[in-house]
């Protein structure tokens, strides 16, 4: 009996008839088909191989053939299918949050002015109620209160001039009682050794022989 062998081209149309089964039992999804023509011909070449393998076992090649395209098309097919369900889902998804904190930015933004416009007629309608001597008086406390502000600032101004000149007084006067101490101190040693040299010269002229007038 005569074996028949299937060529790519043949083998990738039966597959895509495969596809378009699996397609149309599909309950309505409208998934665009690319991992799920990929899969299945991935299946379809993975199960003619295999169904080759087995058919030549058998003796009848091309029936192992169209059997293991048919199951691998299937299979690679759904499970292409499968994965494309599951990324548009998840697009899906991502869709819906942008658009969900899209309006709520536009929510937040909308109430945000709506409540500067709702503060800014408020204070409208109160800047009405105020009279001239209102104004007049809130502005007579504004002065005094920062005359007041002047002077409890120059008071505390003064009086770190006042410790800062104490301070630097202090210094000065221990740096000169330092320097006091020290000449002092100097000159006394000074005036010790003068004394000592003097008394050292005197007393060596007195024990020196006295020569004796001649007759």
């Amino acid at each position: 009996m005569a074996r028949t062998f299937f060529s790519p081209a043949l083998l990738q149309k039966f597959t895509a008839g495969i596809l378009a089964v699996v397609l149309a039992g599909s309950s309505g999804c409208a998934v665009a088909p690319s991992k799920t023509v990929t899969g299945a011909g991935t299946g379809a070449g993975a199960g003619a191989a295999l169904g080759g393998v087995a058919g030549a076992a058998s003796g009848n090649t091309s029936q192992g053939l169209l059997a293991g395209a048919a199951a691998g098309a299937i299979i690679g097919g759904i499970i292409g299918l499968t994965q494309e369900i599951k990324e548009r889902k998840e697009q899906d998804r991502l869709a819906q949050e942008r658009a969900y904190q899209q309006d709520l930015s536009k929510t937040r933004s909308t109430e945000a002015k709506a409540k500067a416009e709702m503060d800014e007629e408020l204070a409208v309608a109160q800047g009405f109620r105020i009279s001239d001597i209102e104004l007049n008086e809130a502005q007579k406390k504004v002065d005094d209160a920062t005359g007041r502000l002047a002077k409890l600032r120059e008071e505390r101004n003064t009086a770190l001039s006042k410790k800062k000149a104490l301070d630097d007084a202090q210094e000065k006067l221990l740096t000169t009682e330092a320097e006091v101490a020290r000449l002092e101190e100097e000159l006394a040693r000074l005036r010790g050794e003068q004394s000592d040299a003097k008394t050292t010269g005197s007393q060596g002229a007195s024990s020196a022989p006295q020569k004796t007038p001649k007759a």
